[in-house]
């Protein structure tokens, strides 16, 4: 069993710096993946980067590093790009763990759950720049002065047609049998409410929370890692 970690929109590999450690220490083989145009991948930008790019980013990876049976973890955003990883290459995936992300339906982007008012917001950003700005860090649940000045330097804007391109499935079926887990980091914006909701009383989903704040694996590594391991071998 192995974890591939996929960070959430302006952040990068970098987030799970101190949760891949306790991962690998519980002898878990472990991989965290940064999205193109973003983190350590922020000079290679450009207008045309889409939800397929990041979708392709990880399955890249995965087939690269010849990994199978993979806990895919996707936290925030990315929960659109392990929607579609699974659907491309499902024969790989042992769970999909959203972790307090977006849980996507077939035609749907991320704008359609955003909210009315922020949706609006965003595209006309998008529309305009090309990318969308980062959220306050109270956004993210920060509070400690050394996590928002981290997190802070490593932000980048976040390419715009990621969030409007609608997910294509096209395997839904196979998609269906994959075991999923949903962490509910209780986010401040409230915007993951809507899938718990449902997700918590499906007996077809292993449902938990963590109430840390949104970004949980900076907040809470430790117990990031403890609910991961759980998800995974439960």
């Amino acid at each position: 069993m192995t974890f591939v970690l996929v960070h959430g929109a302006w952040h990068g590999a970098w987030c799970w710096r101190h949760v891949l450690p306790l991962l690998r220490q519980a002898g878990f083989e472990s991989h965290a993946v940064t999205l193109t145009g973003l983190g350590d991948r922020a000079h290679l930008a450009h207008a045309d980067i889409n939800l397929d790019t990041h979708i392709q980013d990880v399955i890249g990876l995965i087939e690269t590093e010849e990994l199978h049976d993979v806990v895919l973890v996707g936290h925030s955003y990315a929960g659109m790009v392990i929607t579609g990883v699974a659907d491309r290459i499902g024969d790989r995936i042992k769970r999909l763990v959203y972790f307090d992300a977006f849980v996507p339906s077939n035609g749907k982007s991320l704008l359609d759950y955003a909210g009315e008012a922020r949706a609006a917001m965003q595209r006309r950003e998008g529309e305009t720049s090309g990318t969308i700005g980062p959220m306050p860090a109270a956004a993210l649940g920060l509070t400690r002065a050394d996590d928002i000045a981290w997190a802070t330097r490593r932000q980048v804007r976040h390419p715009f047609r990621t969030m409007s391109q609608a997910l294509a499935l096209s395997n839904e079926a196979a998609l269906a049998k994959i075991p999923k887990a949903f962490v509910n980091c209780h986010s401040a914006t409230g915007t993951f409410e809507q899938f718990a909701v449902k997700i918590r009383e499906n007996p077809s989903w292993l449902y938990r929370d963590l109430k840390t704040g949104h970004d949980a694996m900076i907040i809470d590594p430790e117990g990031t890692a403890r609910v991961l391991i759980e998800c995974a071998t439960a």
